[in-house]
């Protein structure tokens, strides 16, 4: 080997041990710019109401604004795409769901983006039940009424989905009930639960953050919880399983996810960012109200739950006899 040669691999060497070390202590100083927190629901939704109360906290203990960017529609799709796309900088994060990493791939045949292979997890943050709610109007007072009445009907009452969560749920609750209701999507659940409210649509299986506070209104009556356990916001609600619809059970989950590429370093100085947040008196004033359980893990833990909430929410919608789109 000659002397240049030799001068250039020690140069090559040198400048890779350099960028090494300077990821860890860029990451230390991330982020020194805004970070959008991207949603996609609507305004006003579960997913919505979290990322605001985590970016409260985030922008408290960094100093940098941290704003949320609504993209509903298409099931999701609009909003996971966008981040997708988005440059692997740690600057672009999206607040995701059970809808756009475990069902949405096994209820359409074809996705504008890859679950797995497009995103980065950083960790998990949260997770819940849903609330089976009805309007007050409807001639019902349990979820035995709702089956009845139901069965007399069949395919003449509808549910509302702004999420797969909701759809899943009332696909699950047909299949257990024996009964024919008939699906109406919308974009997310609080333009579905106003519909509720005016009449348009006769049920919906919603998250606690969004259907609670109208239930307690008067607007909408609560018939049933899809866990296995009651809630403690709602204690007097029986859970579906008790209430009648045996083996029923449906949870949702909160994650936060980069774009595929973004520095280890940097996923990791948002895992520190997030759980932090999470554990803040910003965060607070979502979790406690809505029943949502703190659930934080690492990235790779994240990456393990996903396949295995993938391969979940895919028997439940094999079972529940939904065809993919």
């Amino acid at each position: 080997m000659n002397i240049p040669r030799r001068l250039a691999l020690a140069q090559l060497g040198t400048l890779a041990a350099a960028l090494a070390c300077a990821l860890p202590a860029q990451a230390q100083q991330f982020p020194d710019k805004p970070v959008t927190l991207v949603v996609p629901f609507a305004a006003g939704s579960a997913t919505d109401q979290l990322a605001r109360a985590l970016a409260q906290g985030i922008s408290a203990e960094t100093r940098q604004s941290v704003v949320v960017d609504n993209k509903p529609g298409a099931n999701a799709f609009i909003g996971a795409q966008a981040v997708a796309r988005a440059k692997p900088d740690g600057y672009t994060v999206l607040i995701a769901t059970n809808t756009t990493h475990a069902a949405n791939e096994h209820l359409y045949k074809k996705l504008p983006y890859d679950p797995v292979k497009d995103f980065e997890p950083i960790t998990a943050l949260g997770r819940g039940g849903q609330l089976m709610v009805v309007n007050p109007s409807l001639p019902v007072s349990s979820v035995a009424d709702f089956v009845k009445l139901t069965k007399s009907k069949p395919g003449k009452l509808s549910f509302g989905s702004g999420s797969s969560s909701s759809r899943v749920a009332g696909e699950l609750f047909k299949q257990l009930s024996g009964t024919y209701i008939v699906n109406i999507p919308y974009r997310s659940n609080p333009p579905a639960v106003t519909d509720l409210i005016g009449g348009q649509i006769d049920v919906m299986f919603t998250d606690m953050a969004t259907g609670l506070p109208q239930v307690k209104a008067g607007k909408l009556k609560a018939l049933g919880v899809t866990p296995r356990q009651r809630s403690p916001l709602a204690a007097d609600v029986p859970t579906i399983d008790e209430a009648g619809v045996k083996g029923y059970e449906m949870t949702y989950w909160f994650a936060a996810y980069a774009p595929a590429g973004t520095p280890t370093a940097v996923v990791q100085r948002l895992n520190e960012l997030f759980h932090k947040a999470a554990r803040g008196s910003a965060a607070s004033s979502f979790y406690q109200p809505t029943g949502t359980e703190i659930f934080l893990n690492s990235p790779e833990e994240q990456r393990r739950f996903q396949a295995a909430e993938s391969q979940k929410w895919g028997r439940i919608i094999k079972t529940s006899g939904i065809e993919a789109e």
